[in-house]
């Protein structure tokens, strides 16, 4: 499993835009155009935001980005961990894991002591075992998960 920066595997753009797309913008009935030039700004950011990809032999395998603020019904929180997305085909491979291991170790390098994520309540489990701590339930009108994890020993 390879993971690289979005800005160092430009030719999973589009893939990008359409899974975060498919899975968090159209159901609200925004366009794809609006997730392009949000995407489009976190790759032309410097090191933060930042949005990285996973592949298997040169096939797009997953993707997650973290940005300051990923939380509407709490925009004092942040940095965030967003958009994790693992194809159905690379399920249980532990993509997700590890680009979310990279994400974490990034922040922490880059001087943060911790991270949030909001999370459908179907995957509390997943994030419960990934070290996250559970902080909210029925967070905004989504009813999401909010979780937090600390950076200092992001990983281990």
């Amino acid at each position: 499993m390879e993971i690289r920066d979005l800005r160092d595997a430009p030719e999973f753009f589009a893939l990008v835009a359409d899974r975060i797309w498919n899975a968090w913008w159209r159901p609200g009935g925004a366009a794809l155009s609006h997730v392009e030039e949000a995407l489009r700004a976190v790759v032309s950011a410097g090191l933060f935001p930042f949005t990285l990809v996973a592949s298997e032999q040169g096939r797009f395998a997953g993707t997650v980005t973290a940005i300051e603020r990923d939380i509407p019904a709490r925009p004092d929180i942040g940095p965030c961990i967003a958009a994790l997305w693992v194809e159905p085909e690379a399920r249980g491979q532990k993509a997700g894991r590890l680009m979310t291991k990279l994400a974490m170790e990034r922040l922490r390098l880059a001087g943060y002591r911790s991270a949030y994520l909001g999370a459908r309540p179907a995957l509390r489990s997943y994030y419960v075992a990934g070290g996250w701590t559970l902080c909210e339930e029925q967070v905004g009108s989504d009813g999401l998960d909010l979780f937090h994890i600390g950076l200092e020993c992001a990983g281990d």
